[in-house]
């Protein structure tokens, strides 16, 4: 009864009975907060003094019986009501007993830790005085598992292998290490059978191992095993979208030439790809196409055999006297002509006729290139009863590639002076051996012999054109005119229209320095083709040198209307322009000329020579700092914008100034080391000099060139522009207008063409300069 009693009493201490004045206040209590807290009553709290005293707050709290004399503090509630609140110490426990009372236990003991462990033990929340953690158990390598895995990894690097092996071009190695990789993974799929149930076995790798090893064995030009390998994964309908690869297959069969098996093939690759893929789609029927072509090509060249094998029934030998009989000699001679043997010849001609005609249809076709085709062509005939039709096929392969303008393809000269020396050796008195083969020598230069064959060729035939014209062209090359002229007047007799034949007495004509004789032959050229632009050039020059400008002119702008890309014929026209001082029109032409040779700085130049002269000075500057900007080492442009720049007092004048000086010192260093390379060598350039002057015949001398300088240079006209009237002080002595010297008027035989070296090369002096 007194402990109820002193239970209760403890009880009602912990109520309070909040004032009668706070019953209205609905905010009370909000400013009150939990003793506990307060830092100032520290020093009152007993339990935290004796903690501090002691190592008491060091060790971990004790599951034991809790005193009651627990000191309790209230707590304020959210309305202000106030409840008691054990200290740290006092906190009751679970599993506690309170004065006789043992609570009902609500947890087990935490992991790891001992009543024994608690007793005496320093405060450790991390362990750190047990040392570092027990090391982690190994795992067993001996396990099925781990030696699965490890197989594994051992298959994806074989597959690595051989996949390098094969970018790298080592196709055989490649195909070694494709070959471990598919043994390896045949173990690896046991293995998985014997620990694990089959549906976790790693189809991705079973399929990239077969997928390689098949590729392998492709490009090995090991087809039986890789369509087995193909097939193989085909046949799995463990994997998804194998379908496709019947493409391989297909390209497989391809190349073994199985045609009618590589479309089986592709068509059932395309119903695997779905629409969705057009780019896979298109290719496919790509490979259809080309198959097809492929077929088409094998059934020509069977149909050609078969046309070669074709028995023509003609014996020979019936014609041949076998014996000195006088009687069958007679019978011989007797059916050598008669109507049999016509019409075999007529068969044997047709066949001819149809084994031509189909080897140049299908030559060109039947092969990856012309030349293939025609070479395996020649080889069939030549393996049949038709060998001489062999030579006609290299001849039509030669005059082929004359058609496509292939001249070298279609001149093979050792290959063709072998099979001229059979011709005449098979046939002496074949016209066209004997001239085949003085074209072989012609093309060696040997003109005096290949003139023989030709001879030759004519005693045998008189009518035969080639040999008259070749030895016409034979006579020209060794400078026997009279002799060519000939040649080529009797073959207009029976050539009346040909224009070949036409120019040629021409040029001979013109070559004996005969100019009227060759215009009256030219415009006979014209009358027989008009619209060749090389023949009215040719008038053009023959017109200039004999000093009619107006129908050199005339011929000069119709060559030029054919064929506008002629430099000698835009050269001339720009030339004729600036004699008759039409500037402008000059200009469009030297433009056209810049076009076509964008690398050559001297039409630049004109253009903005022919700029300046016409007064449009802007212009010209602007023309001469844009070819500044693309040939900055061209010293005549330089100097021309230095004068430029000075009279329109353009305070660029400087800088191009020090640019020049600059250059032209580099010019002087380049030039002495010339010359010094030259003095250390004078022995050998004199002779190099004396066989130069020697050969005047070809070249021109060095007076005679300043001679036409000067007289061109006179004949151009006089100019009052401010530009000419600056003084010639400020130009060196080396300075060339390029409208001046450079253009060279009239066209001589020689075609000489307005040279770049004119620039540098060339000097006049002070007193040339036009005024």
């Amino acid at each position: 009864m007194e402990t109820f009693q002193k239970r209760e009493v403890q009880m009602m201490q912990n109520v309070h009975l909040a004032p009668e004045t706070d019953e209205d206040d609905l905010y009370s209590g909000y400013n009150d907060y939990n003793p506990i807290y307060d830092i100032e009553e520290l020093e009152n709290d007993a339990a935290f003094q004796q903690a501090v005293r002691t190592s008491h707050g060091r060790r971990p709290p004790i599951t034991a019986k809790i005193s009651s004399t627990a000191v309790t503090r209230p707590i304020a509630t959210g309305y202000g009501s106030k409840t008691s609140l054990a200290s740290s110490i006092g906190r009751p426990m679970t599993g506690a007993i309170q004065d006789g009372v043992t609570r009902p236990m609500t947890a087990v003991r935490a992991a790891g830790f001992t009543k024994a462990a608690l007793r005496g033990s320093a405060f450790d929340p991390l362990s750190q005085s047990r040392g570092p953690a027990p090391p982690l158990e190994a795992k067993k390598k001996d396990s099925p598992e781990e030696k699965i895995k490890q197989l594994e990894k051992e298959v994806n690097e074989l597959v690595e292998e051989s996949c390098i092996a094969n970018s790298c071009g080592d196709l055989k190695l490649a195909l070694e290490k494709a070959k471990d990789a598919g043994r390896k993974e045949r173990v690896l799929v046991r293995q998985r059978e014997q620990v694990t149930t089959p549906e976790n076995i790693n189809l991705d790798l079973t399929y990239s191992v077969l997928f390689n090893l098949a590729s392998q064995y492709s490009v090995n030009e090991m087809y039986a095993e890789a369509l087995n390998t193909y097939q193989v994964i085909v046949k799995n309908k463990m994997f998804s979208n194998a379908g496709i690869l019947k493409m391989n297959m297909g390209n497989i069969y391809l190349k073994q030439r199985n045609y009618s098996k590589a479309i089986k093939f592709y068509r059932m690759a395309l119903d695997q790809v779905s629409s969705v893929n057009n780019q896979m789609r298109i290719k496919i029927m790509q490979n259809i196409g080309v198959t097809f072509i492929q077929a088409d090509r094998e059934k020509m060249k069977k149909a050609f055999q078969k046309l070669i094998a074709v028995p023509l029934e003609i014996d020979e030998d019936k014609y041949i006297s076998p014996s000195d009989d006088p009687h069958t000699n007679l019978v011989t001679e007797a059916i050598k002509n008669d109507h049999l043997r016509q019409m075999e010849h007529e068969r044997r001609a047709m066949a001819e006729k149809y084994i031509m005609t189909s080897a140049k249809l299908i030559a060109p076709v039947i092969e990856t290139s012309f030349a293939a085709g025609y070479d395996w062509c020649v080889e069939v005939v030549k393996a049949s009863q038709y060998v001489e039709l062999a030579n006609d096929l290299e001849i039509n392969k030669a005059v082929t590639y004359l058609r496509q303008k292939d001249y070298n393809q279609g001149k093979d000269f050792a290959q063709a002076s072998s099979y001229a020396d059979i011709a005449v050796n098979s046939d002496r008195y074949n016209p066209a051996a004997l001239t085949n083969k003085g074209n072989t020598v012609f093309a060696n230069g040997d003109y005096e012999k290949a003139a023989e064959f030709y001879k030759e060729a004519l005693r045998n035939d008189s009518s035969c054109t080639e040999a008259l014209y070749n030895i016409g062209l034979t006579y020209e090359k060794l400078n026997r005119l009279d002799e060519a002229l000939d040649c080529f007047l009797k073959l207009h007799a029976i050539l009346r229209n040909s224009a070949e034949v036409l120019y040629q007495i021409a040029n001979i004509y013109e070559l004996m320095e005969n100019p009227s004789q060759a215009i009256e032959w030219l415009m006979q050229v014209v009358s027989v083709i008009p619209t060749d632009p090389q023949v009215l050039s040719k008038l053009g020059e023959l017109y200039d040198r004999e000093g009619d400008k107006s129908q050199a002119f005339q011929y000069y702008y119709e060559s030029y209307r054919y064929f506008p890309c002629n430099i000698e014929v835009i050269e001339w026209l720009g030339a004729y322009y600036i004699d008759t001082q039409f500037w402008e029109k000059a200009i469009q032409y030297f433009e056209r000329a810049s076009l076509i040779q964008p690398t050559q700085v001297k039409w630049q130049l004109m253009v903005a020579s022919c700029f300046r002269r016409s007064g449009n000075y802007q212009k010209a500057l602007d023309t001469y700092k844009d070819t500044h900007r693309k040939f900055p080492e061209n010293v005549e442009c330089l100097r021309f914008l230095v004068r430029l720049c000075t009279d329109l007092g353009l305070k660029d004048a400087q800088e191009y100034a020090r640019k020049l000086k600059k250059l032209e010192k580099m010019k002087e260093i380049r030039e002495q080391r010339i010359k010094s390379g030259r003095d250390g060598s004078g022995g050998s350039r004199g002779k190099r000099e004396g066989s130069a002057s020697s050969d005047s015949g070809q070249n021109y001398s060095a007076s005679s060139k300043g001679e036409r300088l000067n007289a061109r240079l006179r004949a151009l006209p006089g100019t009052n522009e401010p530009y000419e009237s600056s003084s010639n002080k400020e130009i060196d002595a080396s300075y060339v207008d390029p409208l001046g010297p450079q253009i060279e008027r009239p066209k001589t035989a020689a075609k000489k063409r307005i040279d770049e070296d004119d620039f540098a090369d060339e000097e006049l002096g002070d007193d040339l300069l036009p005024e």
